[in-house]
């Protein structure tokens, strides 16, 4: 008789990947932390979340830090940008996560492209955190 060992990965649904991309990101002490609600406006994902740090070092740790928390909970699809560290897009399939250098993500203004999504209720802490509070 033969034991199967292996035992299934843990799994999140769309709305909890969210979240925790999220928290991941302000544990690096990311802010204007945002997950958006798309599945009423796009059919690229169900959820999408934006995150701006301050360096392109800051936004290289985040988006690490999301990779290596949520990799027991199955790999990234794709990652782009990683090694420029301006603005990394992380593909999870129902989550995408968009990880800005901070004057870039007003440049490109996805906040305002996605103003129809619904916004994601964060923690009160991921809610307030902003630029200043950090340095």
């Amino acid at each position: 008789m033969t034991v199967n060992k292996t035992a299934a990965k843990p799994t999140l649904s769309a709305p909890e990947r969210a979240l925790k991309c999220a928290e991941l990101a302000f544990d690096k002490k990311a802010y204007d932390i945002r997950a958006l609600d798309i599945t009423r406006v796009s059919t690229i994902a169900d959820y999408l979340v934006i995150i701006s740090g301050s360096s392109d070092r800051q936004v290289q740790a985040i988006a690490d830090s999301i990779r290596t928390g949520l990799k027991k909970y199955g790999k990234v699809n794709d990652i782009e940008g990683e090694a420029e560290g301006k603005w990394i897009v992380m593909d999870y399939g129902d989550v995408l996560v968009h990880i800005f250098h901070d004057p870039l993500r007003s440049y490109y203004d996805l906040d305002g492209l996605w103003q129809l999504a619904s916004e994601v209720e964060l923690p009160k802490a991921i809610r307030e955190a902003r630029k200043d509070s950090f340095f």
